[in-house]
């Protein structure tokens, strides 16, 4: 069974861990984003994933962007901070619930063309934003996407 994801649910269970993670909101020379699709739930997202012991969080999107779409990056800025007490992923076979805690960094593309991982993504895609709304998209992930999309030189904090 893969996650589950629960987001400002009453009947959530309590976090017992907390994990940083970092995603990256990318764009190209067009203005279009860079998101993955989710084998587990279908959503899109921006690419992105844990921070690993003994690395940053820049080196960390930059690794988990070229993992699951297959794009080079650089990181340039923070976009935003997000810790949302109320956003807790459960994962059935370990037993960890787990608050996100997620730095969300702007970057640019260097080199590569979009491709899933087929390990945690099925799809990778430059996506218009004016396309943001037809996609399914979680509740926070939209959020992140906003900030960065819509105040880019203000980093979020949440």
């Amino acid at each position: 069974m893969s996650r589950q994801e629960y987001y400002h649910d009453t009947n959530r269970p309590a976090a017992n861990s907390i994990a940083p993670a970092a995603f990256a909101a990318v764009r190209d020379e067009s203005g279009r984003i860079l998101l993955v699709r989710r084998i587990d739930s279908g959503n899109w997202e921006l690419p992105g994933g844990r921070i690993e012991v003994g690395e940053s969080a820049s080196s960390a999107a930059e690794r988990e962007v070229v993992e699951e779409s297959g794009i080079k990056i650089r990181v340039t800025r923070l976009a935003g901070l997000y810790s949302d007490p109320g956003h807790v992923m459960v994962y059935p076979a370990t037993g960890e619930a787990r608050q996100q805690f997620a730095v969300c960094l702007h970057a640019l593309p260097v080199a590569g063309e979009p491709h899933p991982d087929n390990h945690e993504t099925c799809d990778a895609a430059w996506v218009d934003p004016t396309q943001l709304e037809r996609l399914p998209i979680h509740p926070s992930m939209r959020q992140r996407i906003t900030d960065a999309l819509t105040e880019p030189d203000t980093p979020h904090l949440g």
